[in-house]
This record gives C-alpha cells, structure tokens and sequence, in this order.
C-alpha cells in the first residue's frame, strides 16, 4: 500500500515522536522522584502540548491510534483511510 503525504505529516510525527521519547524520560524520573515539583511540572507541560499536536495531526491526517486512543470525530470510521504512522 502507498500512502503519498505531505512534508508537514513527517513534521508534526516527528514533534509527536520528540514529545513521547520527553514523556517516557519524565515518567522514569518521576516514578523515583515522585516529589519533584518542577519534574512533574514539565511533565504535565509537554503532556498537554503533545495532546494539542495529537489533535491537530488527527485533524489534518487521520487517527494516531487504534482501540478508543483516537476518538472518531468524523462521521465515518477514518482508521483504515489514512496512511498509518509506520507505513509513511
């Protein structure tokens, strides 16, 4: 299956990719120091900011994921219509 999509998707995926590598860091720091404050601070930053791209990738190209992660916002099942990450 081809999939042809413009240089913003690869854009925003990688954003996307940089923000989840962030979060899983965060995370392991934050399940040994549960108290940091600004550690948690960070982590509810970049999570929000990774939700924000999240919806706007899904807007402009299809769902991130399956199995209720990505809610179908449009009126028919869009899963299988778009080009999915691993495939570009």
């Amino acid at each position: 299956m081809n999939h042809t999509v413009d240089e913003n998707y690869y854009k925003l995926l990688h954003e996307l990719q940089a923000l989840d590598f962030v979060l899983v860091e965060l995370t392991l720091y934050l399940d040994t120091h549960p108290d940091d404050a600004a550690a948690l601070e960070q982590f509810n930053l970049y999570a929000k900011t990774r939700r924000e791209l999240a919806d706007q990738f899904e807007a402009l190209y299809g769902p991130l994921l399956q199995y209720g992660q990505s809610g179908a916002q449009q009126s028919s099942w869009q899963w299988a219509k778009s080009p999915w990450p691993w495939q570009v």
